[in-house]
Parts: structure tokens; C-alpha cells; sequence
């Protein structure tokens, strides 16, 4: 983190130095990312059902620890969606939550049966690994790129949780019973993973965000345009150093040498398709 501090677990949201919130270093691209967010962050209940279902005779420590994960998560959601509500009285978070939660189920969450769509336990921990590597940098990004000292905190917080939950499932991963992973099925595993970034959860929160209730008949949801508008908020985000913690926090889970050549391969391909996806094309910030 830019300026050094590293904020402790367990943290409140009415510990945040929400008198510092200055409103004139607000911007409004930078809001529509935090209201997507906090969308996104508080949809966590549905993905603790699901993991609970995956990992129900992992014993009541793994549970437990799934529990704490999703609280922890949930308070990420009601956090921004805090801020956001600040930033802009019109905006409420749970009625904007109701509205994604009824457009965005996925099919596994619904699956009364306990199969990972990763295909193993493992695989599951390996593509939380890449989730928790890509909101921890995200989150870092935020809080190095942004003016709004109230934001500016919370991002720090945030960050700093996403990075205990990477260690966390990293070493669940490591735990499980299972028979161990080759590298190359991690690798494709961790992949999928990023790719499915262009799925309609974060799509469909950038659509919410950004879409008034009373304007879906007018202007309705084209997955496409909303993910270009996610990646070109990415873009504005992430300096390629962030992307670079992003590709060797991914490494370290699958196996591969976060200092080595294919490491830094990842990291230029991953650049590379952020700005394609975005539609931009930018130098390195």
C-alpha cells in the first residue's frame, strides 16, 4: 500500500474516517466502480451457500472459516455501498442489491448437489485464489489512484481483508484430502477463472450502477457494452505494477515461480487483454 499502512483484521465500518468524506473528490466514474462493487461484495451470502455445500465434510473449522469469509465480504458491500450512498443521495444500496440479486443467479448456486463446477475441492481453492488476487490488487489500485480520503480508507481496509482471504484459501487448498493438481490443470483452472470475469456479475452490477430502475425499459441490459464499461473502469484503476501482484499471487497458488518467466508472460497477456476487452489502447501508466 502506498503509504505504508497495513490495517488490522476485524476491523468496523464506524471505525472509518467518515468526517474526512469530501465530496469534491468524488468522481463520477470512480462512483459507478464503488456502486458496482458494493454489489458484487454484498452478493456474498449466495457464493457461502455454495462453498458450504462443496466443503460440508471439511470439518467445522473449515466452515467456520467460510462463515467469517462471507461476514467479511457482506460488511465489504455495506461499506461501499456507504460511501456510495454519500456520494450520492439517490443511490440506495439495497434496493440497487435487490435488483442485481434477482438478475444475476448463477446455475450453481442453485444446484441442490454438492459438485464444484471447478471439478474438485482443490479446484475450487485454486479459483478463489484468482479471485482474491484480483480484488486485492483492484482494492490496492483504488486506494493508490483516488483523492477521497474516505475512500482512499476504506479500499485500504478492504485490500488488506481480500489479501488475508487469498492466504486463507490458499492454505485450504493445501489442506484438502484430495488427490494433488498438476500444474497445468491449475493453470487451467486459474485461466477459466479469469476469464469468467467477463460474465454477468460484474456486467450486470456496471448495468445496475449505472441504470436507473425506472429506466430498464429504455435503456435495457446488453452484456457486451456493460462489460467494456467495466474493463475501461479497470483500465482507469490498475497500473501495470498492480497487475503485476495480480499475475504472482496467481502463480504462487497454481505452482508456477511468481518470479519467472511464464509468470511475467501471464502479466503482459493479462495487461494486454485488459485493454482489449476495455476497447482502449494506453501506455503503461
Amino acid at each position: 500500500m502506498a503509504d505504508g499502512r497495513v490495517y488490522a483484521k476485524g476491523w468496523r465500518p464506524d471505525e472509518i474516517g467518515w468526517e474526512k468524506f469530501d465530496a469534491s473528490k468524488v468522481e463520477p466514474w470512480m462512483l459507478t466502480a464503488i456502486k458496482a462493487a458494493a454489489l458484487v461484495e454484498f452478493n456474498a451470502p449466495d457464493y457461502v451457500t455454495y462453498l458450504k455445500r462443496i466443503f460440508k465434510d471439511s470439518g467445522p473449522d473449515t466452515l467456520a472459516a467460510i462463515e467469517e469469509w462471507g461476514r467479511e465480504e457482506s460488511q465489504h458491500g455495506k461499506t461501499l455501498g456507504r460511501w456510495a450512498e454519500m456520494a450520492d443521495p439517490g443511490f440506495k444500496l439495497d434496493e440497487t442489491f435487490a435488483r442485481f440479486h434477482m438478475g444475476y443467479r448463477p446455475a450453481h448456486f442453485a444446484q441442490p448437489h454438492d459438485v464444484s463446477v471447478r471439478g474438485s475441492r482443490r479446484g475450487e481453492m485454486v479459483a478463489r485464489c484468482v479471485v482474491e488476487s484480483g480484488t486485492s490488487s483492484y482494492y490496492s489500485a483504488i486506494k493508490d489512484i483516488t483523492d477521497e480520503p474516505a475512500l482512499k480508507e476504506i479500499a485500504g481496509r478492504i485490500a488488506a481483508d481480500e489479501f488475508r482471504h487469498y492466504k486463507l484459501f490458499l492454505q485450504m487448498l493445501h489442506k484438502q484430502d484430495e488427490r494433488e493438481l498438476s500444474v497445468w490443470k491449475k493453470l487451467f483452472i486459474a485461466a477459466g477463472r479469469i476469464t469468467e470475469s467477463n460474465d454477468d456479475e460484474i456486467c450486470y452490477a456496471y448495468y445496475c450502477a449505472t441504470v436507473l430502475a425506472d429506466r430498464e425499459a429504455a435503456a435495457p441490459y446488453v452484456r457486451a457494452a456493460y462489460s467494456k464499461a467495466g474493463y475501461n473502469t479497470m483500465l482507469r484503476v490498475y497500473r501495470r505494477r498492480h497487475i503485476g501482484k495480480l499475475t504472482q499471487m496467481v502463480a504462487k497458488a497454481v505452482g508456477v515461480n511468481p518470479q519467472g518467466l511464464l509468470t511475467k508472460l501471464a502479466e503482459a497477456l493479462v495487461w494486454t487483454m485488459l485493454r482489449v476487452r476495455a476497447g482502449l489502447s494506453r501506455a503503461d501508466a
